[in-house]
C-alpha cells in the first residue's frame, strides 16, 4: 500500500481480497454492497476490451474488473466530487493510475463527455428506487446512491447505448420489481437482453436482485442463467459467493 495517499478521519481502508487492492471508504456515506461485487463477477470484458462504469461511486466496479479481467482499460463516471475523490485516492492507492481514470461528470452527459460508439463494454449498478419506492434518505450521498435523484432509469439506458460499439456489451444490476420497465427500456434503445440471472437471498425466499447482460443491436435470444444463492443458513454464504468474493 502507499503510504502518500492520505486518508481522512472519517474514512477507512477496506481489503477487496483481489490482488491485494483495497479501497477508501466514508464511513459515514454510501458504501458499496454485495450487488457491485456481484456485477464485477458478472460482466464479461475480454482482452484489449474498453469499459465504462456509470455512476462508479468510489470506483468499486472498475477496480475489481482490473483484478478480475483482462480488459485493456476502464473508466469509471461519477457525479459527487467526495466519491471522485476517493475513487481517484484509491485507484492511485492501487497503483492502477495506468489502467484506470475517474472522470466527473453527470450520467445524463455521457455521451457528450466520452463520444458516441467509443466502449466495447458498460457496466452500471444504478439508484434502484425512483420517485414511487422508499423514502429518500436524508443523507445526500446515499440518496443520491439509492434513489434516481440526478438521473433516471432511461438516462442511464440511453447514455449506454450511446456510448457503447455496434456489438457492445451492456451489464447491469437492478431490482425485479422493475423488470418489465428495464426490458422496456432496454428495448427502446436497441438494448437486447441476452443473460439473465436472478439473485435469492436464499432458497424460499424471492428474488431481491437480477444480473442482466444486454447487447448493442443483438438479436433476439434470452438466456436465464442458473441463480445466484446468497446464504445458505442465515449468516453463512454459499460457495458461490465466497468465490465471488474472492476469500
Amino acid at each position: 500500500m502507499r503510504n502518500d495517499i492520505k486518508i481522512k478521519k472519517d474514512e477507512r481502508i477496506d481489503d477487496l481480497h483481489r490482488n491485494g487492492y483495497q479501497i477508501i471508504q466514508n464511513k459515514d456515506g454510501f458504501c458499496f454492497g454485495m450487488d457491485a461485487v456481484l456485477l464485477s463477477g458478472y460482466a464479461v470484458v475480454k482482452q484489449k476490451e474498453t469499459v465504462l462504469d456509470l455512476g462508479t461511486g468510489t470506483g468499486i466496479i472498475p477496480i475489481l474488473l482490473e483484478a478480475k479481467t483482462k480488459g485493456q482499460y476502464f473508466t469509471g463516471l461519477e457525479i459527487q466530487p467526495q466519491s471522485v475523490d476517493m475513487a481517484r485516492r484509491s485507484v492511485a492507492l492501487n497503483h492502477l493510475e495506468e489502467k484506470i481514470q475517474i472522470v466527473e461528470g453527470d450520467i445524463k452527459c455521457a455521451s457528450s463527455l466520452f463520444g458516441k460508439s467509443v466502449f466495447d463494454v458498460v457496466t452500471t449498478n444504478p439508484p434502484y428506487m425512483n420517485e414511487n419506492h422508499g423514502l429518500t434518505n436524508p443523507n445526500l450521498p446515499k440518496a443520491i446512491a439509492r434513489h434516481e435523484l440526478l438521473c433516471s432509469l432511461e438516462d442511464v439506458i440511453r447514455e449506454a447505448s450511446l456510448v457503447l460499439r455496434p456489438g457492445g456489451r451492456f451489464y447491469m444490476v437492478h431490482r425485479p420489481r422493475r423488470f418489465i420497465e428495464i426490458i422496456g427500456t432496454l428495448s427502446k434503445y436497441q438494448l437486447e437482453v441476452k443473460r439473465l440471472k436472478p439473485v435469492y437471498p436464499m432458497i424460499g425466499k424471492e428474488a431481491n436482485m437480477v444480473l442482466l447482460e444486454a447487447v448493442r443491436g443483438g438479436k433476439a435470444l434470452l438466456k436465464w442463467e442458473k441463480p445466484i444463492i446468497v446464504y445458505k443458513e442465515p449468516g453463512i454464504y454459499t460457495d458461490e459467493i465466497y468465490e465471488i468474493y474472492g476469500y
